[in-house]
């Protein structure tokens, strides 16, 4: 695989062919994900404005990206409220090549108020695991650089991705599932704790596809709860304990980061062409936690 500058960010290519980027917006995304099939697995819009009968809601919710609903008392996701939140890209470095993968690495400030919040070092790690499977692996090392931080209990969050438009079960092309690491199908799976969450079904071309997120055990409070809805969005959160589970206090779910302490959070996103068992989820699991 081959990286690249752009004007906003990194493009990744494998084989000379366009492959993926990362975008260095308001807060940075990954656009687009691809299948092996060449279909797009991501919500288009914003980022285009192209996919028939495709909604305009949430305009937050771009593609794959990672920010947090309440940093300090400031909205990270959705961008709304005090002090124009914004996850700003300062450089890129460490970029690897190799025959089968490629690396890089973005430093981040989480901005708010005129005010650093947060220090954040992310790297993207893409790995072409077979000829229809790619992972890509994100690691966010959290700095609390400039004071505590607190990350607030709200479901709001975290490493999350938008699916198109026949991977969801909500909506009129609508045709996909959701599948749990526990057993767990559809709705069962929201607010569920488990080591991964992936929607199913056929992609824009009409090709079998799956789209997985994984939980490292590592990762603060694994396994986390999954902010898994059947619009299309699904997210891996560690915070939003009052949200997901019935009868637990306002604030069950905070985190408070001391000044010069890093949180890491790890996490792999699986795009297959094929079916759940082609995937083999949970040997993937088994691979990304060691």
């Amino acid at each position: 695989m081959e990286v690249a500058k752009t004007p906003d960010g990194m493009e990744v290519k494998e084989n000379g062919h366009f492959l993926t980027a990362y975008h260095a917006g308001r807060v940075p995304y990954l656009y687009p994900l691809p299948s092996s099939s060449g279909a797009n697995l991501a919500r288009h819009w914003p980022i285009e404005d192209d996919a028939e009968g495709e909604e305009h809601d949430h305009p937050h919710h771009r593609s794959m990206w990672l920010s947090h609903g309440a940093v300090n008392g400031f909205d990270f996701w959705a961008w709304t409220g005090k002090g124009e939140p914004q996850i700003k890209h300062l450089r890129t470095h460490d970029v690897k090549e190799e025959a089968d993968g490629a690396a890089f690495t973005v430093d981040l400030e989480w901005i708010a108020d005129g005010h650093r919040q947060l220090a954040e070092t992310r790297t993207y790690q893409f790995h072409r695991a077979d000829p229809e499977t790619l992972w890509i692996d994100l690691t966010s090392r959290l700095k609390a650089s400039d004071g505590e931080v607190k990350f607030g209990d709200t479901k709001e969050g975290t490493c999350a991705l938008r699916v198109d438009r026949t991977l969801r079960l909500k909506g009129p092309m609508a045709k996909g599932g959701i599948l749990d690491s526990e057993g767990r199908k559809d709705d069962q799976c929201w607010g569920k704790r488990s080591k991964w969450v992936a929607f199913v079904g056929p992609d824009e071309q009409g090709e079998p596809a799956v789209v997985a997120m994984f939980d490292h055990p590592d990762n603060l409070r694994f396994p986390g709860w999954w902010h898994a809805r059947d619009y299309g969005l699904l997210a891996a959160n560690p915070f939003g304990i009052h949200d997901f589970e019935k009868g637990k206090a306002p604030g069950s779910g905070d985190f408070v980061l001391k000044n010069g302490d890093t949180l890491t959070l790890r996490y792999r996103i699986l795009l297959h062409h094929g079916t759940p068992q082609g995937a083999k989820l949970g040997a993937c699991w088994e691979d990304f936690s060691k």
